[in-house]
């Protein structure tokens, strides 16, 4: 069976499942985030009563809504928050293109660079003032090569002002192994060094802040393990974070974490966890406190993506797992901050975009933390 049945066939699956879990989730009611108001014969005043109320009204007022995007055929996979713009930035798998967001759902294209085939991680470096962003390609965006899928790897840096690029780099050019490739995720160190995680091969690479790209670890320890019926297999490394202690921390689609000391790469670890991360593993996000939130898609089971709070401990030798929210749309694939102190999940339509389907939009979702 070639890659383009198999492709088909996944994605009429993944199309079904995701369908049949929206229903389920529709026929339920939805989330429960309503407020109780309390009756009967209290002992409060009659003022204290209407302060709650006001207090409720406030609340209500001041709580994040869900943000509906406009943007028609975007499919973003991932996204970051730019805090003084107050804006989302997020990426196009369709149209290799990089757009922002506000809250009020409206969507302007801001980078639009013929070499970008398809934008999966967007990755905002305020202080160098430019946005990352990795190329790839699954073979049904505008610029794919339809029939070479997962030929295409690299990382561009483009200005935060105006969107132009700075660099373009090409990954594959530094392997030239002929192998399928995903450059799932990228993060940064504080000096500006650029880290980028291969999805489909056990690869990390490094790219100085003018471009300079390498080769900074392969290691059988991140070789993928997750298979995608008939789609693919061995998928591997989803998602990257800089932590505390100059550490990258991993995160493996089969929910599994990998501690790598960013001065001995070859010391590289698994994490020891509570208990795994639901699987698969999709997207990543450090907080204030140096934990880190993830979400993992319900992309193969239909149900809710789940959203889970990873406290370290021993220097990220260990960490404690638990889910602190669900987000309905199974297949939501990141998470970023938000307005304020909030964090917002998001949801792109990837099971449509893979089936060759049409969507008017996607979703940012307010969810907890911890």
């Amino acid at each position: 069976m070639n890659k383009k049945t198999k492709l088909r066939i996944a994605l009429a699956s993944a199309t079904l499942v995701v369908a049949a879990a929206t229903g389920t989730a529709l026929a339920s009611g939805g989330s429960s985030s309503g407020s109780g108001s309390g009756s009967g014969s209290g002992s409060g005043s009659e003022r204290s009563s209407t302060a709650q109320n006001v207090r409720g009204e406030q609340d209500k007022q001041q709580a994040p809504a869900v943000v509906k995007a406009d943007g028609a055929n975007l499919f973003p996979h991932s996204l970051d928050f730019d805090a003084p713009s107050k804006s989302f930035y997020v990426g196009s798998l369709k149209h290799g293109t990089v757009s922002t967001v506000g809250t009020d759902g409206k969507v302007r294209t801001f980078i639009d660079d013929p070499q970008l085939v398809s934008a999966q991680a967007v990755n905002i470096d305020r202080e160098r003032g430019r946005v990352l962003v990795s190329n790839v390609d699954y073979g049904t965006a505008d610029r794919s090569r339809k029939d070479a899928p997962f030929k295409v790897a690299g990382v561009g840096s483009y200005d935060l002002e105006t969107g132009k690029q700075d660099w373009c780099v090409d990954l594959t050019a530094l392997t030239l192994d002929g192998k399928q490739h995903l450059i799932s995720d990228v993060t940064v160190a504080p000096d500006g060094t650029a880290y980028a995680v291969d999805e489909l091969t056990p690869t990390v690479f490094r790219i100085d802040p003018e471009g300079n790209a390498s080769v900074f670890l392969r290691d059988d320890l991140l070789q993928g393990t997750l298979d995608i019926p008939d789609f693919l297999d061995d998928v591997g490394m989803a998602a990257v974070e800089y932590v505390a202690g100059d550490q990258l921390i991993i995160a493996m689609a089969d929910g599994s974490l990998v501690r790598v000391p960013v001065r001995h790469p070859e010391d590289a670890q698994k994490v020891r966890l509570s208990t795994p991360l639901a699987s698969p593993t999709a997207g990543m996000r450090l907080l204030a406190d140096g934990s880190v939130t993830a979400v993992s898609s319900g992309l193969l089971t239909g149900k809710p993506a789940q959203i889970q709070h990873v406290n370290p401990g021993g220097g990220w030798k260990t960490a404690t797992v638990t889910v602190t929210d669900t987000v309905t749309d199974p297949v939501t694939s990141d998470v970023t901050d938000g307005p304020g102190r909030t964090t917002y999940a998001l949801s792109g339509g990837l099971a449509d975009l893979l089936a060759g389907k049409p969507n008017d939009g996607f979703t940012l979702t307010p969810v907890k933390t911890g």
